[in-house]
């Protein structure tokens, strides 16, 4: 009996044959197969290289053939259109053919009239030397029998002819002159009618007065303050007087500087609504209404320049037009008044054909010199000719600023447009007042007088005159310079004012320290 062992190792050799037999058996087919594939695969490649060398060749000749038709049909076409070329080429020849031989023909025409022409000129030269030969024949018998030459004979028929006319001639001129003069003064009639009735400007007279409407009347009490320091501050920081009566309910502010009197009232309603009224919050308010006005007159100057239609005005010019809202001449508005002159300027400059835009700015600008007159010396005339100039307005514009009162000859027709709107502006019933006017000069006079000592730093008249305050400065005024200062100035105001009654000169010294806790 044989041994399992044996029996076992029998089986895995004869199983690890007969897997070597199957694995040598199926590499042997594998094998065949692959070389079966291999052989079809290369069939089929040549088969597609043969079809595509195929159809290749057969796109090859199809487009040698359609070349071959394209290039016949251009050059069927080159041939056509060198064709008409020179078709077109031959009809040209011909047309210049035809001209050249009718500009020949034309050539000779003309030729043959130069020549006529030439004939006739010779002849009529021939004729003229004729003529003068004979006309001089005649001039030498007429100055024989006459005994005179041709010049003394000329000069002695223009002398007759020059006595019989001028008689005429004078005649005429006279008449000329008188009918012109007529028809001036009618057109200028129907012009400043004409611009009178088509201007409506506002027309306004201002007062020295305005009065300023209270919550209630305990408020007038808070206004005064103290022992009166609120009113004495408000006063004093502004040169208005406050006039506290009877009438319920209001204040009256009183001056004759209207752009004071605007700070005062402004001041006043601020402190009115706030509510804290004491004299350093009185003082602040007063600055910073000073400050606001400022930016009112700017506004104000550029809606008169905008109004009227001007350009170009420089931004100074224009601060100082505003100004002219806070201006009086006579009791009238000069802000008003000068647009008013613009407007009649334009108007009466359009009816002559002239410059409208100049004429009206000529017009606005023509009392600029009164924003300052208070300030700088001289008339308003030749302070406004000075600012023009320094910032170079037109000649023209100048000119009529300077002539617009007649202090100069007018010399152009815009001065005398400008000339002519401010007398219409100012002649019309109830726009000035004679009397307001005077009383404010004299007012003025007061505070210039005042201001003229040294170590003045500004005074303000109040109490329709009566009452002059003078603030000095403290380092060059001492105290005891005060009373020789205040004596000074009375002095000085008897000689040269006339005035009624008497006015109460009040110098004011103040001396202050002011530091800050931090």
């Amino acid at each position: 009996m044989m041994p399992i062992w044996l029996g076992i190792l029998v089986a895995v050799l004869v199983g690890a044959a007969s897997a070597a037999v199957a694995f040598v058996a199926g590499q042997n087919h594998r094998k065949a197969v692959a070389e079966q594939k291999i052989g079809s695969a290369e069939d089929e490649a040549k088969r597609i290289i043969n079809d595509a060398i195929k159809a290749a060749e057969q796109k090859r000749k199809e487009a040698a053939i359609e070349a071959k038709d394209e290039l016949f049909k251009m050059r069927t076409e080159a041939d056509k259109e060198v064709k008409e070329r020179r078709n077109e080429l031959s009809r040209q020849e011909r047309r210049l053919d035809q001209k050249e031989e009718a500009i020949d023909r034309k050539t000779a025409n003309l030729e043959q009239k130069e020549e006529d022409l030439r004939k006739r000129t010779e002849l009529c030269e021939a004729r003229l030397a004729e003529i003068d030969q004979m006309k001089q024949r005649e001039l030498e018998k007429l100055e024989t029998i006459s005994g005179l030459t041709q010049d003394a004979a000329k000069d002695m028929l223009l002398a007759r002819l020059d006595e019989e006319l001028q008689h005429e001639k004078a005649l005429r001129i006279s008449a000329f002159e008188a009918q012109t003069k007529d028809d001036a003064e009618q057109l200028a009639r129907e012009y400043i009618t004409q611009a009178i009735s088509r201007c409506a400007a506002d027309h306004s007279s201002e007062v020295t007065v305005s009065v300023v409407p209270l919550p209630n009347d305990e408020m007038k009490g808070r206004i005064i303050g103290r022992e009166g320091r609120n009113i004495r501050a408000l006063e004093t920081a502004t040169g208005v007087d406050l006039i506290i009566d009877d009438t319920p309910e209001a204040i009256t502010l009183s001056s004759f500087d209207p752009i004071r009197r605007e700070i005062a009232r402004q001041t006043l309603e601020k402190l009115i609504i706030d509510g804290r009224i004491h004299p350093a919050r009185i003082e602040e308010t007063v600055e910073k209404c000073r400050r606001e006005l400022d930016q009112s007159i700017k506004k104000e100057g550029e809606r008169c320049v905008m109004e009227v239609g001007v350009h170009g005005i420089h931004p100074d010019i224009v601060k100082l037009l505003g100004r002219l809202k806070y201006r009086t001449s006579f009791g009238q508005n000069v802000l008003n008044h000068s647009l008013e002159v613009a407007y009649l300027s334009g108007l009466m400059a359009a009816e002559l054909g002239m410059n409208v835009n100049q004429a009206r700015r000529a017009g606005l600008l023509h009392d600029i010199g009164k924003a300052l007159d208070h300030e700088i010396e001289g008339s308003h005339i030749q302070i406004g000719v000075d600012v023009a100039k320094k910032y170079k307005e037109n000649p023209a514009v100048i000119h009529a600023i300077e002539a617009h009162h007649g202090d100069v000859e007018a010399k152009t027709p815009l001065a005398f447009i400008v000339m002519a709107a401010d007398a219409i502006s100012a002649a019309r019933p109830g726009a000035r007042r004679e009397n307001v006017e005077n009383y404010i000069k004299r007012l003025e006079s007061l505070e210039e007088i005042s201001n003229s000592f040294d170590g003045v730093e500004r005074s303000f008249a109040i109490q329709a005159g009566r009452e002059v305050r003078i603030m000095v400065k403290p380092e060059v005024i001492s105290d005891d310079r005060l009373a020789m200062l205040a004596h000074d100035i009375v002095t000085k105001i008897e000689s040269e004012l006339d005035y009624p009654g008497q006015i109460k000169v009040n110098v004011i010294r103040e001396n202050r320290a002011t530091d800050f806790a931090k």
